[in-house]
């Protein structure tokens, strides 16, 4: 008999590579369920629309929609309520989507440890003592530890995201989970391209012009964005376009030096449009995994990343990309300059990415699905 299976995502509010993976989940099973926390269509991708997808309670509530944050307290009690009826359910987790009860047997894609609770800094940035998510934390993070940890250890199968979140989920879990690299998907590379109105002027008279240089990134503290803007205050010779949404972004928009542009809300044609006509990506961050060099690399175009995390399985040095070893302005504009100089070749870049498929994702997780 063939298994009910069904697909848990933390929440569907934003645009991200946790969502493209939701998405590839989908086409691996047409017929499953999603389900999530919160789901603000309007926010992610506009593929979840066709889908069966069932949310908490709390979803009814518009700015938790907005920002789930902002509902910190109540999540594990909503996440331990949201009963699947399924075989087997695939959980897609940064935290809470391992949690959501069910009868049937659980595989937990864990794109790493919930970061408020084992990487505050990374979650909270540079918020003040008195900042309320920071005394929410404080106040709940050694019962929220508690819980996470009795979830995680029903699970039947872990697999994690990349090395480095296997070493973490060892470290934090006590269990060994075999890496499977998630893929890009194929909206990313193929299919019509758009430029952005927005650009016209700018990249270009009419907006089609390409050659700029790109971050593609939540806009979160530890993104560090705020440090690649700086390098390009002392490179204006280069454009740089940000794609992102996040907290950050009045802060970035407010010193973003003339040759940065900040855009967020993109279509997927236009995404195609920006890494086609890019030069190249420049990646900062300490990702657990490097999914935008891969997005990048199926263009042709070399990404410059950070020498840590998760770059360190996407991008192939002197290939696919060059590192930089600090997120530091300095370091970033060094590697700008080391990068014009290098000879690239777009064909083995493609060949790189191409080892990121999503055909090899989807076998791998079908074979683990029906075990």
């Amino acid at each position: 008999m063939v298994p009910r299976i069904a697909i848990a995502h933390d929440y569907l509010t934003q645009r991200g590579g946790a969502e493209r993976v939701v998405l590839s989940l989908a086409r691996a099973f047409p017929e499953a369920t999603i389900h999530t926390l919160f789901h603000a269509p309007e926010q992610t991708y506009p593929e979840f629309r066709d889908r069966d997808v069932r949310v908490s309670p709390l979803n009814r509530i518009g700015p938790f929609r907005r920002d789930p944050r902002l509902a910190l307290p109540l999540l594990a009690g909503a996440a331990s309520a949201l009963r699947i009826d399924a075989d087997v359910v695939i959980a897609s987790s940064s935290g809470w989507a391992h949690a959501f009860p069910t009868r049937g047997r659980r595989i937990v894609y864990c794109h790493s440890p919930a970061r408020w609770l084992y990487l505050p800094g990374d979650y909270l940035g540079d918020a003040s003592p008195r900042d309320p998510k920071r005394l929410a934390l404080a106040a709940l993070g050694p019962a929220l530890r508690r819980w996470d940890r009795r979830a995680a250890l029903r699970a039947d199968r872990y697999l994690a995201n990349s090395s480095v979140v296997r070493e973490r989920i060892r470290h934090v879990y006590g269990l060994d989970a075999p890496t499977l690299f998630p893929p890009f998907s194929p909206a990313v590379a193929e299919g019509p391209q758009e430029p952005i109105p927005a650009l016209a002027g700018w990249a270009g008279e009419d907006g089609a012009a390409g050659g700029h240089h790109l971050v593609v990134s939540r806009l979160q503290p530890y993104k560090h964005v705020d440090r690649v803007l700086e390098a390009y205050r002392a490179l204006p010779e280069h454009r740089l376009l940000v794609i992102g949404r996040g907290p950050e972004r009045a802060r970035l928009q407010s010193i973003a030096p003339p040759n940065v542009r900040l855009v967020e809300g993109l279509t997927d044609a236009q995404m195609r449009w920006a890494y086609e006509s890019a030069q190249l990506l420049v990646a900062a961050s300490h990702e657990d995994f490097g999914l935008t060099p891969v997005e990048a690399g199926a263009h042709g175009v070399p990404t410059l990343a950070l020498r840590a995390g998760g770059y360190l399985d996407t991008v192939e040095e002197d290939i696919s990309g060059l590192f930089f070893d600090r997120a530091e302005p300095d370091a970033v504009a060094e590697a700008v300059t080391r990068a014009a100089e290098h000879p690239w070749d777009a064909a083995a870049i493609r060949a790189r990415a191409a080892t990121f498929s999503e055909e090899r994702f989807v076998d791998r997780i079908r074979e683990e699905a029906h075990r």
